[in-house]
């Protein structure tokens, strides 16, 4: 028999908001083992009784944020994962595309002043909006034992074969010119690419619609916002060899301006070179 709770609404009120480097859902890791190094904070909201609510917070060393996928729209039964070959039914996995957009991440606890927290490992978008914080206690919330379920299977499709275990990262290299490209946006144009390169690649080269890697012309491409990253794979090593522009080059010097005069620049001055 259905629950009379089936169809009632439940009211949700956020607590606090991230601040966080990442401001589209494309930047943010999969994982928050991806993003070990991303500082951030959570500002919680006043007015509240929250800075009695925080007493005690720092004698734990890491912390659950319960928070609302605020940019997700829609509910998807089965969605592709970003290690998986095959769609999957939803609650098999982690997916923001939830009934509910209620995620759950596990963050370290770096300090407590006031209404902020200062955390480390983040992987949430800025903006995110908090519903509860919770202290990580590990004898209760580590399972060693639990199996990795459909990700011990084997991989279906050998042509796309699953991304590597975050654990078994890739190293990340940039030929001269890559460096000299990146340097060339990051010094010139204040648009700073080298950090997200690195996060995605560091997964490994398998395409993937999810992290935007797919293979084209005989070589491998990675789509960073509206920037392509062309990249070769030796071993353990993923070699980044240039970068070039996501527009086509009728957008690129339409006179209407259609692309943004940093990928007009960008492809002039590589062009010549």
């Amino acid at each position: 028999m259905a629950s009379r709770m089936d169809e009632a609404a439940l009211h949700v009120i956020p607590i606090g908001v991230v601040h966080s480097p990442f401001g589209e859902r494309a930047e943010a890791p999969r994982q928050p083992v991806v993003a070990a190094d991303v500082e951030g904070t959570v500002e919680l909201f006043p007015g509240h009784g929250y800075e009695d609510a925080v007493c005690d917070l720092e004698a734990w060393d890491h912390i659950w944020l319960v928070v609302w996928f605020d940019r997700n729209r829609g509910f998807r039964p089965k969605v592709t994962p970003p290690r998986g070959d095959k769609k999957r039914g939803l609650f098999a996995t982690r997916s923001p595309y939830r009934p509910n957009p209620i995620g759950l991440s596990a963050v370290r606890l770096v300090s407590v002043s006031g209404l902020t927290l200062a955390v480390r490992g983040l992987d949430l978008l800025d903006g995110t909006p908090v519903l509860d914080i919770k202290p990580y206690v590990a004898y209760t919330d580590a399972i060693p034992g639990a199996n990795h379920g459909w990700l011990d299977e084997p991989a279906t499709n050998n042509s796309h074969p699953r991304p590597q275990d975050p654990f078994q990262r890739f190293n990340v290299a940039f030929e001269a010119l890559a460096a000299e490209q990146l340097s060339f946006l990051k010094q010139e144009h204040a648009v700073d690419l080298e950090e997200r390169i690195v996060a995605q690649l560091i997964l490994g080269p398998a395409p993937h619609a999810y992290r935007r890697i797919r293979a084209e012309s005989g070589r491998l491409r990675l789509a960073i916002k509206d920037w392509r990253v062309w990249f070769r794979v030796d071993g353990q090593t993923i070699t980044v060899e240039s970068l070039s522009s996501g527009y086509r080059p009728r957008e690129l010097f339409a006179q209407d301006g259609a692309a943004p005069t940093v990928h007009r620049l960008f492809t002039a001055k590589w062009k010549l070179g």
